[in-house]
């Protein structure tokens, strides 16, 4: 009988032979990750990298830098990542909390222990669990596996959960079927991402797909 590890290490193994490393989360530094997670809510990485760009030319990306512009400024330089104003304000809002929890900038916040921490995101307006598993995992080097709906929607049509079973059960999954590794959570969610987008879409393709033979295993 085929183990969950098993299952879920033969869905990574079959993703990562046939698209190798993702190099994901793109960003420079830690900041620049965890700005760029917040961005992404509700759009697509094109027009965040246009917002960060923007960041970018004006030497704001750093906390200092976003510190001591207002919430209308910012929100001018992220307008390309849509919903500009709320996102404005939930940078803000982040920036904020580095500060209340780290002496001097984000990568302060490693040293704090993973659920602690976890929680403590969530409390910041406009950080959901995505949004602050997409920080923990990315840009701190916590092992918190991401989900998001490219994840949901390759393990419902594969048989393993249903789509509409919460983002807690998710990501109890991999944290129980998987040992805590960054660099395995952030290559396998990367993949998710990779294969949702051109195989797994709302419609599926399934001619081609690397995950077409996992259907032998249902």
């Amino acid at each position: 009988m085929t183990t969950l590890n098993q299952r879920l290490m033969s869905i990574f193994s079959s993703l990562y032979s046939f698209y190798g490393t993702q190099k994901w989360w793109p960003g420079e530094t830690p900041f620049e990750i965890a700005i760029g997670a917040i961005l992404t809510q509700n759009t697509n990485w094109s027009n965040v990298q246009k917002a960060l760009h923007n960041l970018k030319n004006e030497g704001l990306l750093n906390l200092e830098g976003l510190s001591n512009i207002s919430v209308d400024t910012l929100s001018i330089f992220i307008k390309p990542s849509g919903y500009y104003n709320i996102k404005a304000k939930r940078i803000k809002a982040f920036l904020d909390f580095i500060k209340k929890n780290s002496s001097e900038n984000i990568e302060g916040l490693k040293g704090l222990e993973t659920d602690s921490l976890r929680m403590k995101l969530l409390s910041v307006y406009g950080i959901g669990p995505e949004t602050a598993d997409s920080i923990l995992l990315y840009a701190l080097e916590k092992p918190v596996f991401v989900i998001d709906s490219y994840t949901k929607r390759v393990l419902s049509r594969h048989g393993i959960m249903t789509y509409e079973s919460s983002y807690e059960k998710f990501q109890h999954l991999f944290h129980s079927g998987l040992a805590p590794n960054v660099q395995l959570y952030n290559e396998y969610h990367a993949l998710f991402v990779r294969v949702g987008k051109e195989f797994c879409s709302p419609k599926p393709k399934c001619g081609g797909c690397p995950l077409s033979a996992d259907m032998n295993h249902l």
